[in-house]
């Protein structure tokens, strides 16, 4: 238990050491699966300390925890509520998030400026993808001016880091309601035109081939797929069908348009993935513009980094791979051909 208590210190030692957390900052502050302890990851959202316990027996760490609860209230004494989820519990509520301190989960949090609203105990995640904080940093310096769609949106944030960038419009779509709402709250908190974002609950595939029929394009669009989804229109599966839903989206890129893809298979390498957006290229209508790495707090830091992905995400830095494609239009005869 001590070694365990010993490189969570360890990490989150070496995240203040690369910077304070803020009041109302978000970061992770132990990825146990690539720091030693795999089935332990904790976050940071202002007052709120996120356990997600991803053991497959959820009990395997009850003996830690009283240690472990006291170590973050000494690091972090400001700390007013912990939330623990366990993955494999066989209740949902444990699933989406149990209250071990205080009442209150933090309900927004601060990033680049940005507001960002949170529910923590909403999902079986956290509401909120910390691991793409640096693709909401760039998009909000390029989106000014932008019509954006936000694909496979969920709560929203990269839409609504668009939106605060200027975006003159921002779509975002998924096929739950409930989670596109608090991209409303977001855009509510930052106080951001109403007029400028829209949120339609759908299908991808149905919402995706009725853009294509009224030959809507995008500056920017936006594609970040679950893992395994399946419905009566189609099937996403970033192993094997992802090429297929960037192909149907691209159609929607304007003119030197950008068409951001996120890939976070574990299993796939960065070789593989750089080699099928290559395949999507070889015509010369997309372009690899910029990887966006991904944060150090996600990935460990030199002398914090215990072990490795399945597969090897070079020359990204992480599972979550993000890739900025360039799309060319091409006019011939009075047709746009892709």
């Amino acid at each position: 238990m001590n070694s365990e208590i010993s490189l969570i210190k360890n990490a989150i030692q070496a995240r203040i050491r690369n910077g304070t957390p803020t009041s109302h900052s978000a970061l992770r502050l132990f990825n146990g699966f690539l720091e030693g302890f795999p089935d332990l990851q904790i976050d940071l959202y202002a007052d709120t300390i996120l356990m997600m316990n991803h053991a497959k027996d959820p009990s395997n760490l009850n003996v830690l925890l009283p240690q472990l609860q006291a170590t973050l209230l000494e690091i972090f004494p400001e700390i007013h509520c912990i939330v623990l989820k366990e993955r494999y519990a066989s209740q949902m509520e444990s699933r989406n998030g149990r209250i071990l301190l205080g009442s209150n989960p933090a309900d927004w949090i601060l990033e680049n400026n940005v507001k960002y609203h949170l529910d923590l105990t909403l999902n079986q995640d956290s509401s909120f993808y910390l691991d793409t904080r640096n693709l909401r940093i760039w998009l909000s310096s390029h989106a000014k001016g932008w019509e954006v769609l936000n694909t496979f949106a969920y709560t929203g944030s990269l839409g609504i880091a668009c939106l605060a960038g200027g975006a003159s419009l921002v779509i975002q779509t998924d096929r739950t309601q409930r989670f596109l709402e608090l991209a409303e709250r977001s855009r509510e908190l930052n106080n951001l035109p109403p007029k400028n974002h829209k949120i339609q609950p759908g299908d991808f595939f149905f919402i995706a081939s009725r853009y294509r029929q009224k030959k809507e394009i995008f500056e920017c669009v936006i594609v970040d797929p679950p893992f395994f989804s399946t419905s009566t229109k189609g099937t996403v599966n970033l192993q094997t069908q992802y090429q297929r839903i960037l192909n149907k989206i691209r159609p929607l890129v304007c003119d030197n348009g950008c068409l951001i893809a996120i890939n976070n298979s574990l299993y796939q390498s960065g070789k593989d993935y750089l080699k099928m957006l290559e395949e999507i290229g070889s015509e010369g209508f997309v372009k690899l513009e910029e990887i966006i790495p991904v944060p150090e707090d996600i990935t460990g830091y030199a002398d914090t980094i215990k072990g490795s992905s399945p597969s090897d995400p070079a020359p990204f830095n992480h599972s979550t791979k993000i890739a900025i494609l360039k799309v060319k239009r091409k006019q011939l005869t009075g047709s746009i051909w892709f």
